[in-house]
């Protein structure tokens, strides 16, 4: 027999997306994804939760959905009830939630239920990059609308959405992060949601509220969600236990009236959500979740405080940014002359890691100078010694900082 390795190359269908290429580790300073404090991972609270979950009912394993129908493990969607009350002020019923893998899967659901190659949709001028790149794929248009420190401007959108009328085109919906927004971390004041509201009624655009990042405020109480602001049911939600747990249980949640809701429960053919973790997950969430999340979030708070320091020491005023009212993430802005994607190819060579601004922005020559920072998961030394690091680089390629 011919000892040759077999092409598969010729058999795969055009549109593929690029190659991966294998995982070769983390580099030595990190700051990118959405990973999260691994000494703030409630690891007791869950090897506890999965003993007394298992003992107790391990034997549900044997039946897809644990008994619980195809939306997730009903003890962890009466715990969102609860949740969603509590933190969001949404009113709802276990009914009208799906556990998702990840509030990825929610995004990707919504999307196939609602979307088509050549529809509009509206989204934040600085975004989540998988939005964008999702919207990309899919031959959707985003239209973005400029932020400032409340977040999505609504004379921006009111002006969009009267231009996009008068041609004709309904967007299919208008996308918000509006608690802590990725990338900026602003928060949304109430004012300006119940004017997203008015306007999204006003020309029949349903809103997305994707309130990933929404248990890591710091400070005051989050304001209601968007969500629990409609009188008209127009806003789908999905949130995620990612940010304030753990990301790799993956595990996210999506709440939306019934009539879209079954539609979406028809495109999830996964067989359900990971169920050991819907489970254990539950059973941590309804006894330690409001204490555990002001401890992450104190330690986060300590961490940004780290990083802004680190910055103005290494990049004086050449690193332009705000105060974050809460996440994992900082906005930066240096000097116009600086090419952050060319700084992070050369970032990375050094052993730094960013997020360059383009990836998060549909205004790519706007974000060509800005750079997204996660600073969740490295130490404070690591923050200090990577910033530091990264300001030799950006000065030996771009003379900033001088």
């Amino acid at each position: 027999m011919s000892s040759t390795p077999f092409d598969f190359a010729p058999l795969f269908p055009p549109g593929l997306p690029p190659a991966a290429a294998r995982w070769t580790g983390r580099v030595k300073f990190d700051f990118t994804g959405g990973n999260n404090d691994p000494d703030r991972v409630p690891l007791e609270g869950l090897i506890a939760a999965a003993n007394s979950v298992l003992k107790r009912e391990g034997r549900t394993l044997a039946t897809y959905g644990l008994n619980s129908g195809p939306q997730g493990y009903l003890p962890l969607r009466e715990f969102l009830v609860t949740k969603l009350k509590t933190d969001a002020a949404i009113e709802c019923s276990a009914d009208d939630i799906l556990i998702t893998s990840g509030s990825l899967q929610g995004l990707d659901l919504v999307n196939r239920a609602l979307l088509a190659a050549g529809d509009t949709v509206i989204i934040e001028e600085d975004c989540y990059q998988g939005s964008i790149n999702r919207l990309t794929k899919l031959g959707v248009t985003p239209i973005g609308i400029p932020l400032d420190g409340d977040g999505m401007r609504m004379d921006a959108l009111a002006t969009v959405l009267a231009e996009l009328a008068a041609k004709g085109i309904r967007p299919k919906y208008i996308y918000t992060v509006p608690t802590v927004q990725n990338p900026t971390a602003t928060i949304m004041p109430v004012a300006r949601r119940l004017e997203m509201l008015r306007l999204a009624e006003q020309y029949g655009v349903p809103i997305f509220e994707d309130d990933c990042y929404c248990d890591l405020v710091w400070g005051d109480k989050r304001p209601p969600a968007i969500h629990a602001l409609s009188k008209t049911d127009n806003v789908i939600h999905i949130g995620s236990f990612s940010k304030c747990i753990a990301p790799a249980l993956r595990l996210g949640y999506l709440v939306a009236p019934w009539g879209v809701l079954s539609r979406i429960l028809a495109l999830k053919t996964d067989a359900g959500s990971g169920a050991l973790e819907q489970m254990v997950l539950a059973e941590y969430a309804s006894a330690h979740f409001f204490k555990h999340v002001p401890v992450l979030c104190q330690t986060l708070r300590s961490k940004a405080d780290t990083l802004m320091s680190s910055l103005r020491q290494s990049f004086g005023d050449a690193a332009q940014f705000d105060d974050p009212k809460g996440g994992i993430f900082l906005w930066v802005k240096l000097p116009d002359a600086v090419d952050t994607m060319k700084l992070y190819q050369a970032a990375l060579s050094a052993g730094v890691c960013i997020n360059p601004g383009p990836e998060w922005s549909v205004n790519k020559t706007r974000a060509k100078s800005r750079l997204r920072l996660c600073f969740a998961s490295s130490s404070h030394e690591e923050i200090q010694q990577g910033v530091a690091a990264l300001a030799d680089v950006c000065r030996r390629e771009f003379g900033v900082p001088k």
